[in-house]
């Protein structure tokens, strides 16, 4: 067939081609469409389970600064529900490992008040009792793990820790974490104890025998099974032989020697001895 004069033939496109073209732009479409909403899909706009998810891998990633920003975002936009309320308790444990005891603690006080029958409450009464536990290392601990200066510095977390461990074993008896609580109460009774103890033979030291005996009979009555109760038991003696009171000594250095008979004491009444100069300049040694 013969065309007019000025008319070229058109290009005939095969079917597949055309196909081809279609998947293309189909896929630059597509592909722009989830570059713009990855471009604005922020913990401003994501839907919960999204936001939660993001919390909750920042978490596992051990980014606490990141989860605990998201959890946050979450429990503002988010302010009732059953992630508003997995985010509260998660967001304590963010701010616990994150070093912030202090938002960690508000939180899981404002968790437990808000929702006192959360199945997971009893994770929150283990949590506080873990804040207040960590409260009392320093820095050198951290890395050096937990020692004897312990009984030297300010007792007040670790007695709110062992209220917090002793009232998560009162109302929950079989939650899954009330055994480890009752494990870290056995330690901090026996920091309290040897805290006591160390008071007590400052003042023996420095002839303060009065109050020597004092803190002695507190350990004697408030840590029974502590380890301590012993050295209580021969400091309490000696208190009592230098204010005179043999009666009161006897009797002491009786029940020590039916429940301690090898405590060094017993041997050597000059027990416990001043520390050596040597020793005080020991860090963490006790004597300073």
């Amino acid at each position: 067939m013969r065309l007019p004069m000025g008319l070229s033939k058109l290009p005939m496109f095969k079917l597949p081609a055309l196909k081809v073209l279609a998947v293309l732009v189909l896929a630059v479409a597509m592909s722009a469409c989830s570059m713009f909403k990855a471009k604005h899909d922020t913990i401003d706009n994501m839907p919960v389970d999204a936001l939660y998810n993001n919390a909750h891998a920042s978490m596992e990633n051990a980014d606490y600064s990141a989860a605990s920003k998201a959890y946050q975002r979450l429990i503002a936009r988010f302010p009732s529900g059953e992630y508003n309320e997995q985010a509260q308790l998660d967001l304590a444990y963010s701010q616990y490992k994150d070093n912030q005891p202090d938002d960690a603690l508000s939180t899981v006080n404002r968790f437990i008040k808000t929702y006192p029958t959360n199945k997971h409450v009893d994770y929150a009464y283990y949590l506080r009792g873990l804040i207040n536990f960590d409260r009392t290392s320093g820095v050198i601990e951290r890395f050096i793990g937990r020692g004897g200066s312990e009984a030297r510095r300010d007792q007040g977390y670790n007695l709110q820790a062992f209220d917090d461990f002793s009232e998560l074993s009162r109302r929950f008896p079989d939650s899954a974490y009330t055994a480890d609580a009752r494990q870290r109460m056995i330690y901090l009774r026996n920091v309290l104890a040897q805290f006591e103890i160390n008071v007590a033979e400052f003042y023996l030291r420095n002839k303060a025998y009065i109050a020597a005996a004092d803190r002695s009979q507190y350990v004697i009555e408030h840590y029974q099974q502590a380890p301590q109760t012993g050295d209580a038991l021969a400091i309490l003696t000696r208190s009592y032989l230098a204010l005179d009171q043999k009666t009161l000594a006897d009797q002491s250095r009786q029940v020590l020697a039916l429940n301690y008979p090898n405590h060094p004491y017993l041997s050597d009444a000059k027990w416990p001895h001043a520390p050596s100069t040597l020793r005080k300049l020991v860090p963490f040694s006790g004597h300073h």
